[in-house]
């Protein structure tokens, strides 16, 4: 499944008051790594940004004046997201956007065109419980450098939510991705496993106490998904 990390600016808080997206942007990651291939744009609005708004985002109407509307780039927009996991932080405000704005061009709701969406910020209220998990917050917790982010930019700030992601979801998945199964011993085919001769040592008592904490910090790193714990349960 391709994985698209998406956010927007918008003119205000409320899309039912009438306020409109005035930035989109969205990063495709593969493999847990930003492939580089993206789409953005800026939007005209065709109405002024709450004051509030412009202090976060700083675009302002003459700077927008002349960028497309959301009808113009609608298609080239799902056509980047078709068929991908979008993953948003504090999905519900972005996609009630995107939704009234696929309204009012007489499209469907987002969900028809991406297989899911993922809330980073439900993920991260689940693995933080009681902390500040804006997407700040969250970069000074997983040590990834915001110094760039000023003001609120879509683009710079879905490439800081797909670090974000991969660090909030380190652990097995990638290290499942590091193995080279098909060459186990330094680069060289071993054969079948059955003609090899193995000294087989027990674990001693402490050793699995261990092993049996590591895979409970893994599961909880992972929200619930280690899949060690599920293979031996």
């Amino acid at each position: 499944m391709r994985q698209i990390v998406l956010d927007t600016e918008t003119t205000g808080l409320e899309y039912k008051l009438g306020h409109r997206i005035v930035e989109i942007a969205a990063v495709e990651v593969s493999n847990r790594q930003l492939t580089g291939n993206h789409f953005h744009q800026y939007l005209n609005p065709e109405r002024e940004s709450d004051e509030g708004a412009l202090q976060v985002h700083g675009l302002t109407r003459s700077f927008l004046q002349d960028k497309p509307k959301f009808r113009e780039i609608c298609k080239d927009f799902l056509d980047f997201v078709h068929d991908a996991e979008l993953i948003i932080h504090n999905a519900p405000f972005d996609v009630g956007f995107l939704n009234h704005e696929l309204g009012l061009v007489k499209m469907s709701t987002l969900d028809v065109y991406c297989l899911q969406i993922t809330d980073t910020l439900k993920l991260a209220k689940d693995l933080h419980p009681g902390k500040r998990n804006n997407l700040d917050a969250l970069c000074e917790r997983y040590k990834i450098d915001n110094s760039k982010r000023t003001l609120h930019g879509a683009l710079l700030d879905a490439e800081l939510l797909a670090e974000v992601y991969l660090a909030m979801t380190r652990g097995q998945e990638s290290l499942l991705m590091d193995l080279d199964i098909a060459n186990p011993i330094g680069g060289q085919d071993v054969g079948d496993i059955k003609n090899l001769k193995l000294c087989v040592l027990p674990a001693t008592e402490t050793e699995r106490q261990l092993h049996a904490e590591q895979l409970e910090q893994i599961e909880k790193e992972s929200n619930n998904q280690c899949i060690w714990k599920k293979l031996i349960s």
